[in-house]
């Protein structure tokens, strides 16, 4: 089982995607009967309520007026996904879940698909039923053996108690859920890259439009969407969306489960959108006597470096994107005083740069010239107008950008220039690293003299 631990949050802090009787290990699940978590609903009554109580049409509305948006980084509203992919002319539907879990600092989808598996598959039947897809697949880490191994036994029981089958519910609707293993990088956690995966296709974006929704796995309409996403529709359905509109921000209503590090602790925790960053960051604990917090990396690998000026900054959507980051994959981690920004945004940068997937050259070879800019920058060898060329390239690689992984790329150096200017003119102008952490040649030279 994945070693991760549950944070102990607020108690008035909801628990929808994890409830809080299933923060201990997790087991695979005997049966659908004896699935339900306390504090969660029912196991497959919101399946049931979809069928036999709202159809395709009313389902869809249930989620638009949730507010429910994706929760694999870009926010995309989901019912948006699901109108289009049901509105479109077509042999067949798919639906995917993507659990594949990009970001390697990140074991969110790991976990909640490790304790709330039914949460995972209900919802991805209740999409299939409201778009009209009859195939539906959990994309999983090949090498994830105990997620997969507790999924196998989930849809098993779900299988078992007609949830998924060629009768579900008797609604006479078909459903067959799939378990599909993918390998691959970083990227995996873009949904065209993903469907290029799934079809044993090089791993590359796709100019959009057309979207998945419309054409997607196969040529087909596809819904792609995180597990984290499709886990929050049952209780939605049960609940009613009036509720879930109601907790957190008004305009990225629910929660979201975030991996949280800091010098003391680190573990995941879900989290109310909207709730202010530096109350996400304490769930980390204190940085140790003597220490302060220095900078919170929120969003990934491609995430923005804030100051603890920005902690006040409300996590969602919106606000993080204004701040110069993004929730991406849903990690924050804080650091103290002994880390070095330019240090910390160069390597984040280099890591962008080897994952890009080659097939845009502003992505390509733009990624790899900030990188440089970095490492010259830690080094104590830049050279005259480096600052000047980090700012047009980062402009230039975002404006033609084909995929988020190239567009937010940019961002370490870019906010660790916007918000730690001294620290990095301190690496500029007099060759020294406050944090001691950089060893600049102006450095090297003199310590030899």
């Amino acid at each position: 089982m994945t070693d991760v631990a549950i944070l102990d949050t607020p108690a008035n802090w909801p628990a929808i995607l994890l409830p809080r009787a299933a923060g201990g290990k997790a087991s695979a699940p005997a049966g659908v009967a004896a699935s339900a978590p306390a504090g969660g609903p029912p196991a497959f009554d919101g399946l049931r309520k979809a069928i036999r109580d709202l159809g395709p049409t009313a389902t869809i509305a249930a989620i638009g007026a949730s507010g429910l948006r994706g929760r694999g980084g870009a926010g995309y509203p989901a019912a948006d996904k699901w109108r289009a992919a049901a509105g479109t002319a077509a042999k067949g539907r798919v639906v995917v879940a993507n659990g594949y879990g990009a970001d390697p600092a990140s074991a969110t989808d790991q976990v909640l698909m490790e304790r709330n598996p039914f949460a995972v598959i209900e919802g991805l039947a209740i999409a299939a039923f409201a778009i009209g897809a009859e195939e539906a697949i959990i994309a999983v880490r090949t090498e994830a053996a105990s997620t997969i191994r507790i999924l196998e036994a989930a849809l098993a029981a779900a299988s078992k108690a007609g949830f998924v089958g060629p009768d579900v519910q008797g609604s006479g609707r078909r459903l067959e859920i799939t378990i599909r293993t993918v390998q691959g990088a970083y990227l995996l956690g873009e949904e065209t890259i993903l469907l290029k995966a799934l079809e044993g296709k090089r791993g590359q974006p796709e100019q959009r439009p057309p979207h998945p929704a419309t054409r997607g796995l196969r040529g087909l309409p596809t819904v792609v969407h995180n597990v984290q996403t499709l886990a929050a529709v049952p209780w939605i359905l049960v609940h009613g969306p009036e509720a879930f509109a109601k907790i957190g921000a008004s305009d990225s209503p629910g929660t979201m489960l975030v991996q949280v590090r800091g010098p003391e602790r680190s573990g995941v925790a879900e989290v109310p959108l909207g709730t202010p960053l530096r109350q996400v960051a304490a769930l980390a604990g204190s940085v140790g006597a003597g220490r302060n917090v220095k900078a919170v990396l929120v969003g990934g690998p491609s995430g923005g470096i804030l100051p603890p000026s920005a902690l006040d900054t409300p996590y969602a959507f919106g606000p993080l994107r204004a701040a110069g980051a993004h929730i991406g994959s849903g990690s924050v981690i804080v650091a103290d005083d002994r880390a070095c920004i330019v240090d910390l945004a160069r390597v984040l940068t280099r890591y962008c740069a080897d994952e890009a997937c080659g097939k845009s050259i502003p992505c390509r070879i733009g990624t790899r010239r900030l990188s440089e800019i970095g490492d010259r920058i830690a080094a104590g060898t830049s050279r005259a107008g480096d600052l000047d060329l980090l700012t047009d390239l980062a402009a230039d690689i975002v404006g033609s950008a084909l995929c988020d992984h190239e567009r937010l790329a940019t961002l370490p150096l870019v906010s660790g220039m916007r918000y730690f200017r001294a620290e990095l003119d301190e690496h500029l102008e007099r060759g020294s690293c406050p944090a001691g952490v950089c060893h600049p040649m102006a450095m090297a030279a003199s310590a030899t003299h």
